[in-house]
């Protein structure tokens, strides 16, 4: 089996060794009982460091696919883990595929790079893109989108946006719409998210009942905020409003003791048992349809459109 390391990728040596090696076993280019070169040998022939190479036969050991006997070496166990294939292994046990059989074509790298390219360009998006720097409200709208659409919903701060746009749609919030659009390559789509007003769910609260206790409780300062000034204008008396900030330690003492919480979409699942959520969706409605709509589109055969 052949063996190659790209030093300057964002991937561990050991992690590229474990990787080759996993995929070398289920593409039977490793044969079960088959003994692997030593640590040593594989160190001295690609110059890596004994410990890299030892730290991946260890959890290739630890994950059973391969066993180390004690003054032998280390083999390709006889039976594979029965433990479930992951996606990324997954995905790249297909490239590995793909790699081989151009090879066997005599199909040399370059050419295959620009065909893979081509391909590339051609797809449809398959993912959303959430460009936020605020990192609690990243997790809360994304969280958000992901609930309203069934394409995956990746997010990200301003400094790793490129990297992770490649096959997505990028969204982003009012606010942030010049500054993400600097950060990207000219061009790049957006869609812009917005915010909703008042939400449907505290209709029944209103107008706001005497002597009730409400809590208010996220992760997100900014959403602490904008509920107590939201409640406060509807009614609720300041000293009837409990807040509590969900980053914080014990939070949620005194919950209990409250009629309701609201809360952001995040934070309601993890309020103690027996509290009353009343969840508070950011994303305006017209922004959820606008989100289904994309995957309604990108999700067309393409003779259809």
């Amino acid at each position: 089996m052949q063996l190659w390391f790209a030093r300057g990728s964002e991937i561990s040596i050991r992690e590229q060794l474990v990787t080759q090696i996993i995929l070398g076993i289920l593409g039977n280019d490793l044969a079960p009982g088959q003994r692997l070169p030593s640590t040593r040998e594989l160190a001295r022939r690609f110059h890596l460091h004994s410990n890299t190479v030892s730290a991946g036969y260890r959890q290739l050991a630890r994950d059973r696919w391969v066993e180390q006997r004690r003054g032998s070496g280390v083999f390709v166990r006889a039976n594979r883990p029965e433990t479930s294939q992951s996606p990324d292994l997954a995905v790249d046990q297909m490239i590995a595929s793909l790699f081989r059989s151009a090879r066997k074509e005599g199909v040399s790298l370059p050419a295959l790079r620009v065909r893979l390219r081509q391909w590339l360009e051609l797809q449809p998006p398959d993912h959303f893109l959430l460009i936020e720097p605020d990192e609690e409200l990243r997790r809360i709208v994304a969280a958000e989108m992901q609930q309203a659409v069934s394409s995956p919903v990746l997010s990200s701060g301003l400094e790793d946006c490129r990297k992770a746009l490649e096959g997505g749609i990028s969204a982003v919030l009012p606010n942030r719409l010049e500054s993400v659009r600097k950060a990207l390559p000219e061009g790049t789509e957006l869609l812009t998210l917005r915010f909703r007003s008042v939400p449907s769910s505290l209709g029944e609260w209103l107008p706001a009942p005497t002597g009730a206790l409400v809590g208010i409780a996220s992760r997100w300062p900014d959403f602490l905020k904008l509920a107590r000034t939201m409640l406060s204008a509807a009614g609720f008396h300041p000293d009837s409003l409990v807040l509590r900030d969900a980053r914080k330690a014990n939070w949620q003492r005194g919950l209990k003791q409250t009629a309701a919480v609201v809360c952001d979409s995040v934070t309601a699942k993890e309020l103690p048992a027996g509290c009353r959520a009343i969840p508070f969706s950011l994303l305006a409605e017209s922004s959820i349809d606008e989100l289904r709509r994309y995957v309604e589109f990108v999700s067309q055969p393409l003779e259809s459109l």
